[in-house]
């Protein structure tokens, strides 16, 4: 199974992969119900969750029901417990870069924001817009999910300034990217080419970089106060396994 969905991974496009999971999605949870593993985003439990990875496979990982990995379960409960996300009685306008599918039904259907979703490719974007250079005014956005997407941008630095114009003063941001925090400073190398190497190096064909603990002071230097919240430590180590975190996983929350 491992092998297949590596091989699906690393040769499907990923607008067709969102497009054929719709379809797939349902089976797949059916087959797989069970009370091993639970997913908190919809409260499903199954026998197993499925294995991940474009390089390495990871074991029980992503969710049959919602198709969410440990980062989308951790930041849900995040948000669930710890913000007012959910919760706020003034209307919060938020903008989604890149939007995940186990949140885009869900984020759409809350009467409490104004949700905008963007991406120069996903079939999910209502806005179509390059992140270095934005569409949107100063200041327009209380809360900004950009999840996974500034490791595929080679001017990340752009990117960054142009999350902090958007974000409104007292505004949030959630930017989480894949990171190795055994590395005290981002690497990159612009001659690795091959989409196997690249895997291997960066975790993901189409990814140019990985992100150091140095991420979180680059972030800084743009202007944002961040918060580097590890909320695996607030979960018991059975609530941990049960929803398939990664534990020690750092949410990186920022503030204008």
């Amino acid at each position: 199974m491992k092998k297949i969905f590596k091989f699906i991974l690393n040769t499907i496009p990923r607008p067709i992969l969102i497009r054929l999971s719709i379809v797939v999605r349902p089976i797949i949870a059916f087959l797989l119900r069970g009370n091993k593993f639970t997913d908190p985003i919809d409260g499903k439990s199954f026998s197993m969750f499925l294995p991940y990875g474009y390089g390495t496979q990871r074991n029980n990982v992503l969710s049959p029901s919602t198709l969410s990995l440990e980062r989308h379960r951790l930041l849900w409960l995040y948000l669930q417990n710890e913000t007012n996300f959910f919760t706020s009685k003034e209307k919060l306008d938020v903008l989604h870069f890149a939007p995940e599918q186990e949140f885009y039904k869900r984020f759409k259907k809350q009467k409490n924001i104004n949700y905008t979703t963007t991406d120069l490719l996903s079939p999910l974007a209502d806005v179509k817009a390059d992140i270095c250079n934005l569409p949107f005014e100063d200041n327009q956005y209380d809360i900004i999910f950009c999840n996974h997407v500034l490791e595929h941008i080679p001017d990340d630095t752009k990117a960054m300034q142009e999350l902090y114009r958007v974000l409104k003063p007292g505004g949030m941001g959630i930017f989480q990217i894949p990171q190795d925090l055994s590395r005290a400073t981002t690497f990159s190398d612009d001659s690795i080419t091959d989409p196997k190497e690249r895997a291997k190096i960066f975790g993901q064909y189409d990814h140019v970089r990985v992100y150091g603990r140095d991420y979180f002071d680059k972030l800084r230097t743009i202007g944002f106060q961040v918060k580097e919240v590890d909320y695996t430590q607030k979960l018991s180590n059975d609530l941990v396994e049960k929803y398939c975190l990664a534990k020690g996983e750092i949410i990186p929350v920022c503030f204008k």
